[in-house]
Order: C-alpha cells, then structure tokens, then sequence
C-alpha cells in the first residue's frame, strides 16, 4: 500500500466512523435503544419462531436466533450498539471504496452520499436495523461481484459472506441477492444465493399466504414534500410512516436539490460505465428498485401486488415496497460522486451537502433515540417463566403490537415480550396506519380473540401464561384474569399461570425443511469461510481464472 493510498483509506474510515458518531453518539451508553421494530433485550432466547418454526411468518428469521446466539456473549445491549455502528460505518465505507477514483475528494463524496440519507434517517428511526446492516452490505457485495466477474480468485466466496448479515432477514436477503446478480452476471452464483437465503424462504413457502390485499395501498411510498411521491423516491425517501421521516424533507428547497443531485449523478453515471464496464447491471438494478418502490402507483401495479401478496406464499414482503429504493441509492451516490470529481473547489460543498440538507439525523435525530434500562419487573418474569416447569407459550395483552411506556419517555415500540421472555410469546400483531386496522398473520391469533371475547380455556389454544402489561394504551378485560393464577405483580408487568392441562401441540410448518435448510446455509458459510482461510481456494481460483 503507498502513502498516498493509506491516507485516502485513512480519510474515508474516519469519515464513515465520525458520521456514525455523529448519530448513535446518545445512545452509546448503558441501556437499550426501542423504538417502533427495533427491540433487543438482555439476552434473547432460542424460540421456534426464530428459526422458523413458529406461527408468525418469518420476517427475523434467522435474525432473532443469531441474536440469541450473541447475547449468550455479549449484552444485548452491547450487541445492538454494535449492530448499529456497523450498520451507520460498513455502508459508506464501502461506497468510498467502491467509487473508481484516486481522488480521495470523490470517495468522501460517494461517503456521504450514500451513508446521509432519508433511506437510513427512516429506516433508523423505525428501527429497521436489519435493513439498514443490508443497506451497509450492498457496496461491498457489489464489489465482491464485480471481482467475480473478473474472475479473480475466492470472489465467490466474498460475495457469499458479504451477503451473510443481509440474510438475517428477507428484505435484505433479496437485496443483496439482486446487487449480486447485477454486478456478477454469472448465474452460478444463483445456487449459493439461493443456499444463503434458505433460512426463511423454506419456511415462508410453507404457510398459506395470509396478508390482506389492503394492506398494498397502506404501505406504499408517500410524498414527503410538494415534490410529490416520485421526487420523494428519487431522493431515497418517500417511506410510509410519517411520523419517522426527519422534520428536513418538508424543506420546500429539498425537492429542487433532488432533481439537481439526480441531474448529477446522470451525468456521472457515463463517467462510471468508462471505468467499470461491467457497472450497467449495477445502474439497472437502481432503475428496478425505483419501480418497485412506486409499483403501487403506477398502471396496474396495486392489483399486481395485491394478488402476490395473497396468492404466493412469502410475497407479503413486497407491502413495504419503498425499501427496495435501496438498489437506487447506490448508482446515485456513486454518480454524483464522479460528476463532481472534476470541480475540485465544489468537493467540500458535495461532501457536505447531505448533512446540510439534513441535519436532524444526527444526534439521534435530534433527540428521537435514547438508551434505556427496562424496569426490574421484566426481570423478575423472565427468571419465573425459565425455572417454572408449568407448560405453554404466553399471551401478552392488552392486545396490540405496539407499546408506549413512561419509562421509554413514550415512544412507541414493539412489545418486547416475544424477545425478552423465555417462551414463545403471542402478541396482536395487527399494525394501525392512520388509524386504519391492518390485520396480523400470526395464524393462532382469530381462535385466541375468540377465546378472549367469550372468556374460554386458553389452555387448549396452548397458552400457559398471560403476561399483562401496564402503563400503556389499551384496556384487559377483568373478566380475562379472574379465573388465572396470579404469579407476579408489579408496577409494569403482572403474570398469570393458566390453570388446567395445556395443549402443546400447536402447528407449524414441517421441522425436518427448515431444520435442513438452516443446516445447509451454515455449512454453505462455513465452506465459504474456508475457502477464504485455506491456500487451496486461491489455486482453486486461479485455475478457473486461467481456464
């Protein structure tokens, strides 16, 4: 490495590392971050519904049990700042690095562009980390795949183990597949890709589709300033939860730096086909992800989506469809980055101008994330609910998936029973946009409203306990514990042993699929691991790179 190469990778770290500083810098300290998705407890516990095996659809499948593998480690409070970390310095990082340049300007350009955007300002703020690690991903599969392309030696295996924190969801699973097809061209790449991801769509295959068609039209992009819906998309944000897109959008300035940012990086976009010709997949994948994320509003597209999300096993994941504008920032960043290259005294305006044009992600948006401890109460139930030899999973209510308590200074967060407690935990998993009931997917939940509405045994529905919490919206129906065995009481959670046998043979999809498929993507990364480590997978590569 020369000097002049070990300064520039200097400059970009340090970048990449201050700008994530500059955003989780509140939040550091002891305690968690929950807010809206993003739940993590002290230490998660291995449950059926992390692997897939539950009855909830397998959206942090294998996410959940990978947490609980590293909280048995480390603190699940430690886990997910580093998460998070990784997740705010991976992405731009890698965007520097990608950018073909010597100029050390350009690469903070590309930096900046991709790593100070509405897509993360959102997707933080909804607590979407696994898509935010994806988002991170993307620059270094990208060029994990070009180097395959190349054919240079143990590229295959980089492009797989770049993709691995990406597939502790779907939505990332998918997004780093489709950068690795565009950038690679090679469908040999498709049987490890499919490999990878086999953890949750062999389980996503095996339920019925239970996503109501309505949902579409409630989850696609919204405008976010009078740029309207596409300006809205084009600049990476448009995402449809109001409530977490940064006060910045609105800025009636903001939709003209859009189009002069997308005018821009247009006109690198020639300048970065010179220098990798292989990068037009990469560009058309961008334009893939613009249409998917304004499908719902193009001819035809929301009786498309809706008849996916309702016929095909596992399409419920194209609701969100403003998630896959992920594919379109990185061509973005990359171009404006290489329009730029050559006005020298405009680099430090470029390199600027996201956080200029908005300043409220940082801080933790401004005071939108803190770090809390959870009350002693949460404790107390875990260690009952793991010495207590009585059967069943565990019914939280009030019903709900959301929760608003003082002691997180009311922001709203997923329950985090299902994380937190030992055993598998039901909740509501109905999710309200502007009031609007959408309804959940967990299959157990209509017989156990039933069951509730009519006072029946929760027993043979295979609940065991019933967790109330308190201090947050939403009413229990006395009528529910009278019959129960109280167990614990305190300030924020009462516990409830339900008395009577309890059924324990609740259905899901077939052990042995899902078993297989999670065996066969570890040995698929530990191969890949491997390769990497051994000499033998370099004289591998190099023979196929001479043939």
């Amino acid at each position: 490495m020369t000097a002049k190469e070990f300064v520039d990778r200097g400059a970009l770290t340090a970048v990449s590392v201050a700008m994530a500083l500059a955003v989780l810098a509140p939040v550091l300290g002891p305690g968690f971050v929950l807010t809206y998705d993003m739940v993590f407890a002290p230490q998660h516990s291995f449950l059926p519904d992390g692997v897939g095996l539950g009855t909830t659809p397998a959206r942090s499948v294998p996410a959940d049990a990978v947490i609980a593998a590293a909280t048995l480690l480390v603190p699940g409070d430690v886990v997910q700042k580093l998460l998070l970390a990784a997740a705010l310095v991976l992405g731009p990082l890698g965007a520097g690095r990608l950018v073909p340049t010597t100029s050390t300007g350009t690469r903070l350009v590309a930096a900046t562009a991709y790593g100070w955007t509405p897509f993360v300002a959102e997707r933080l703020f909804m607590g979407h980390w696994p898509y935010l690690l994806a988002y991170a991903c993307l620059p270094w599969v990208a060029a994990a795949g070009f180097a395959h392309r190349r054919g240079e030696p143990k590229s295959l295996a980089r492009l797989v183990l770049w993709s691995v924190p990406a597939v502790l969801t779907p939505t990332g699973g998918l997004l780093a597949a489709g950068t690795a097809l565009a950038t690679a061209g090679r469908l040999r790449v498709v049987p490890a890709l499919v490999l990878l991801n086999a953890p949750w769509w062999v389980p996503s295959v095996l339920r019925p589709p239970t996503s109501a068609p309505d949902a579409v039209g409630w989850f696609d992009a919204r405008a976010e300033n009078w740029g309207g819906i596409a300006l809205s998309v084009l600049g990476t944000g448009g995402f449809w939860n109001a409530d977490v897109a940064p006060a910045s959008r609105g800025v009636p300035v903001v939709p003209l730096l859009t189009l002069a940012v997308v005018t821009l990086a247009a006109a690198g976009w020639p300048v970065l086909v010179r220098r990798i010709p292989q990068v037009r997949g990469l560009l058309a994948l961008g334009g893939v992800g613009l249409v998917f994320a304004l499908a719902a509003h193009l001819p035809l597209g929301t009786a498309a989506l809706q008849w996916l999300v309702t016929t095909i096993p596992g399409t419920a994941l194209l609701r969100d469809a403003q998630k896959w504008v992920a594919w379109w920032a990185l061509p973005l960043a990359l171009g404006f980055a290489l329009a730029v290259e050559r006005a020298r005294p405009a680099l430090p305006v470029a390199i600027l101008l996201p956080v200029l044009a908005m300043p409220d992600l940082a801080w933790g948006g401004w005071g939108r994330l803190a770090a809390v401890d959870y009350p002693a109460d949460w404790s107390a139930v875990h260690g009952i609910l793991t010495h207590d030899d009585h059967p069943g999973d565990v019914l939280a209510l009030p019903l709900g998936a959301f929760r608003r308590f003082t002691w997180n200074g009311n922001r709203t967060q997923l329950d985090p029973a299902p994380r937190f407690l030992p055993r598998t935990t039901v909740i509501d998993d109905t999710v309200h946009v502007d009031g609007i009931p959408i309804p959940g997917e967990d299959t157990r939940l209509p017989a156990l409203r039933e069951a509730l509405r009519h006072n029946d045994d929760l027993g043979a529905l295979g609940i065991g306990w019933v967790l109330v919490e308190h201090g947050t919206p939403g009413q229990v129906d006395p009528r529910t514990t009278e019959t129960l065995t109280e167990v614990h009481r305190g300030p924020w959670l009462s516990l409830y042993r339900v008395p009577g046998p309890v059924s324990v043979n609740q259905v899901g999809p077939p052990r042995a699929p899902v078993v297989a498929a999670d065996l066969a993507a570890l040995l698929l990364i530990a191969g890949c691991l491997l390769w990497q480590a051994l000499p033998a997978g370099r004289l591998i590569g190099h023979r196929r790179h001479e043939e």
